[in-house]
């Protein structure tokens, strides 16, 4: 703060470079992007396989969404499982 009382203005300061706020934000944009990749999988996987009972998309679109979405997530709890060790 100023000597009149308002705060002085140092940028953004918690987000440079080394700081542990700028690590954080990494992993939490991380977090979001799989987050958002496994959420239109599965909406791919659900609807593909919807598709496919209703007979108006083939089945190989339906199984390949299924399988991109286990290998999406085995992958994000491989992940997970060795940044907290």
């Amino acid at each position: 703060m100023t000597s009149r009382g308002t705060p002085l203005d140092r940028g953004l300061g918690d987000l440079e470079p080394g700081t542990g706020q700028r690590a954080q934000l990494r992993a939490r944009v991380t977090d979001i992007a799989w987050t958002a990749g496994c959420a239109v999988l599965a909406l791919w996987a659900v609807w593909s396989s919807v598709g496919a009972v209703r007979g108006t998309t083939a089945w190989v679109y339906g199984a390949v969404a299924w399988v991109l979405l286990v290998v999406a997530l085995t992958a994000r709890v491989a992940g997970r499982r060795r940044s907290l060790r």
